[in-house]
Formats: structure tokens, sequence, C-alpha cells
């Protein structure tokens, strides 16, 4: 059997120092005392707006409105948890566009009675609307108009209130499916034919829209009045384009890209999720051979 050599240092005299001798102890003392004596530099946040809540060399106020928007909607933006450490929200962009009280965030995984007694409030309110598309949904347009005619100058009245699942296409299913009082509201959906101008993040399909654009649709809807959308999207079009001058990349849907073989993933092999694939793509069979 081989002797292993034990680990030695050799120096220009040819004589070898040991790994166990006290001066190469020494010498890492030495070195990592030095390494300790070294000044922690602090990193410093950079000066947050207090408005539009961006880093003040990148500030978004210049595009929000001058004043805050008047509306008889309170919206209620449930928020998973994930969405507070992102750096380009849209929340706190809608939130500046709209007077205090109006869009009211509410951040948890798990909402109960007993822990959100003001959610579940608003929640058994019947002027309360939940957001959400699915079968049981109903459209937010007809619905609208549904409700003219006779009730038209009562509807200019009503404070109606909307919760809107701020999150992932899968974190808001799980928080919906999870949450019961979300399911006490009316369950309403948007019909309008839009792409996403979010464009600096990924959609699973092209009509499906950001947090701050479904309030944008939703409220002009509600309020009956256009230029709304217009105002709110304002700066979320600044954010993506100075993003865009900055390096970042068009971020095309998982639709597009499987519509167009740009799609560089490996194909899933769970049922369910290439059956939601196929549902993308209507023109051509995506499941893997």
């Amino acid at each position: 059997m081989e002797t292993v050599p034990s680990f030695s240092v050799t120096s220009d005299e040819n004589e070898a120092i040991t790994c166990d001798s006290p001066c190469s102890e020494d010498g890492f003392v030495d070195v990592f005392g030095d390494l300790a004596a070294l000044p922690v530099e602090v990193c410093e946040r950079r000066p947050t707006c207090l408005r539009c809540r961006r880093p003040q060399k990148v500030c978004l106020c210049p595009f929000l409105p001058l004043h805050p928007l008047e509306v008889s909607t309170c919206l209620y933006i449930v928020q998973h948890p994930a969405e507070e450490s992102r750096v380009l929200r849209t929340v706190p962009l809608l939130a500046a566009c709209l007077p205090p009280g109006k869009c009211n965030v509410l951040v948890g995984r798990r909402f109960s009675e007993e822990k959100h007694p003001e959610l579940a409030a608003v929640c058994r309110d019947s002027r309360t609307l939940i957001l959400y598309p699915g079968p049981n949904a109903q459209n937010l347009e007809e619905l609208v108009q549904n409700q003219g005619g006779q009730q038209d100058q009562e509807l200019g009245t009503v404070k109606h209130n909307i919760i809107i699942i701020d999150g992932t296409w899968s974190q808001a299913k799980y928080m919906f499916l999870r949450n019961s009082l979300l399911h006490l509201p009316k369950q309403v959906q948007l019909s309008r034919a839009l792409s996403s101008q979010y464009v600096i993040r990924t959609q699973p399909s092209n009509i499906c829209l950001s947090t701050l654009e479904c309030a944008a649709v939703a409220l002009s809807i509600l309020e009956r009045n256009d230029d709304i959308q217009e105002v709110l999207l304002r700066p979320l079009r600044a954010l993506c384009s100075f993003q865009l001058q900055h390096g970042a990349q068009v971020h095309h849907s998982k639709e597009h890209l499987l519509k167009n073989g740009m799609y560089d993933k490996p194909m899933p092999k769970n049922k369910r999720k290439i059956k939601r694939m196929e549902k993308l793509v209507t023109d051509r069979n995506i499941c893997p051979r």
C-alpha cells in the first residue's frame, strides 16, 4: 500500500514546513486576523420615492395623475407574500393613482374570518365583486349594463367593492381555491380583448393582464369612464419603457412562444399541465412524443 504524503510547503531553501508547525498556524491566524480587521461596508438602500415607491432616480411620479382619481369603487388587493419582494410591482403604482382608502392591500396566503374580520365583512357585502375568471364568472361589462335602466341613478351613488388577487396565476389559483371567504362575493371576469402592456414579465397567454391592468379595466367599467384606464396605464407604460431602455428584454407570453415555435423549455410530463398548454395552442399538437 502506498503511503499518502503529508501536505507541505517548500521554501526556496528546500526546507519543508508542514501544516502542523507553529509558524503555519501563526500565519493562518495573522491572515484571518487581517481579514477580521477589514472595515465592513454597509450597503445603503437607494432613497425611495414615498408616492410611487420607486427609487428616486427612476421615480415615476411625472407619469402619475396630478391629483388622485376620484372613484366610488373601493379596491381590495389580496396579495401573495412573494409579491412583496418583487422589484417591478404594479400595485404601488395603482395605489399612488387612487385616494387613500380606495386601494387596500392585504398580504397573505390564507384568510380566515377570525384573523381578517375586515375582509370577511367586505366579502359578505352584496356590493362586493371578486375579479377571477372561471365558468361561474359573469362578464363585468354585461353586469354593469344589466344594472342600468331603472337603477341607473342608483348605480351612480353605490360604492362598489372589487377584490383582485395579486400573484402569479398559480398563486392566485391556490389562494382562490383555499380561501372560502373569496367564494362569497359575486365572481366576475373581463371580456375586453386586451393584450398586456406589462411586457417585462411573462404572462401565460396573450390576454392575461397584470394586477394594475385588471384594476384599470374594471374601474373604467364600474365608473363608466374610459379615461380612468388610460390614466392608470400611463405609469405602467413608463415603467416598461424605462426597463427596456436599460437592458430588459420583452417577455412574450407562453402562448406566443408556443404558437411560434419559440418555447425552448422542456415540455412537462404532468398530463394536466400538458392539457393546460394545449389550450394555449389550437392549431398544432404540442404534446411531447
